[in-house]
Formats: C-alpha cells, structure tokens, sequence
C-alpha cells in the first residue's frame, strides 16, 4: 500500500522549494498515485530552456518500490526512449532506496539529461548518433527542447484570455493550463 501521507510530505516539499530548483511534482488525480513532474533542462546543455514533463506512477509498494517514471514531453536523449519516454536510469530500477524521494528522483532525472550514458542507451538510435556525429545529436537535441519543451508564452497569454473571457478565474485557468501543458481544450474540460 502507497504511504500517502510520505506522498503528501514529499508533494509539500517540492513546491516549498519549486522556486528555486524549477522542480515540480502535481498530482494529476485524487489519489495521489498519478503524480506529473516538472523539471526545467540543465543550463550548458542542448535542452537548456525547456521544461520536460514526466508522467509518475506510484506503485503500491512506495517508497519501498521505486516510482514508475517517463518523459511525456518528447526528448531526444540516449537514456530516454525518443517513441515512448522510458527513462534508462539505475535509481528508478534496482538502485532505488526509500531513503530517496520523487524530488531526489527527478534531480537525479536533471542530472542525466546533463550527463548522457551512451554507453547503457534507453535509445540505440540516438546513443550512436551521440557516439557517432555528437554534433548533429546536440543540434537534434536543441531542435526537440525548442520544438516540444518551450512553452510559447504569448500563446499562454491569449489562451489565459480567452478562458477567463468565457469566465473562469484567471488564476485557476493558470494553474490549470499549467498542469495539463497549455492544452487549451484539455484546460478547458478540466475548468468545466
């Protein structure tokens, strides 16, 4: 069984300090089993600027187990599915200890998007490509984090307006746009 109250703590710990590391966890339902984490890209990488989204799954032995984690914000990445999101990464399989946390996890997430083991790929294609040709896999990289992981903030603003234009609170549209990646009809079946 999840331990919802660790849930809760750790949930509360990462947006006392979301500020400051740009690290967010949300839940996405109720129950506190379906979690969306956010985490901004490393500065000095080709995913500088972006910010990724990773979908969790708490399974029912957490903290013991680890969580289940993959990028929905597409990445080209050797440790990270490029199709699927699956993240190649020892702490989320059988390095994993309770002693570690959803925020230790996604920092640890960060840190391999600044530090790719091409060597133990996720995503053969772009592990050779790193190996291979490591400038066309860091412009390729770039391409992706401006392509799907940079939020435009002037269509923000014009879906935030057309929202609260119909009604809504513009604080709740935010956050709702938010949680659900400025998908404004997805925002818009959540504020009804």
């Amino acid at each position: 069984m999840v331990d919802f109250a660790r849930v809760q703590k750790e949930l509360a710990e990462c947006s006392k300090d979301g500020e400051g590391s740009g690290i967010k966890v949300t839940p996405k339902s109720d129950n506190l089993v379906l979690l969306l984490g956010t985490i901004p890209g490393p500065i000095g990488t080709p995913y500088e600027g972006g910010v990724f989204k990773i979908d969790i799954t708490l399974p029912d032995g957490y903290p013991f187990e680890p969580p289940k984690m993959q990028f929905s914000t597409k990445v080209w990445h050797p440790n990270i599915s490029s199709q699927s999101g699956a993240i190649c990464l020892d702490i989320l399989k059988d390095q994993w200890s309770p002693a570690l946390t959803l925020k230790t996890a996604l920092l640890s997430v960060q840190a391999l998007l600044s530090a790719p083991q091409p060597d133990d790929p996720q995503d053969a294609v772009v592990a050779q490509q790193y190996l291979k040709d490591y400038q066309t896999f860091v412009n390729t990289a770039r391409y992706w984090t401006e392509s799907f992981a940079k939020p435009t903030s002037l269509g923000i603003e014009d879906k935030v307006q057309k929202l609260v234009e119909m009604g809504f609170p513009e604080a709740q549209v935010r956050n709702i746009l938010e949680a659900v990646g400025g998908d404004e009809n997805l925002a818009l079946e959540k504020l009804l």
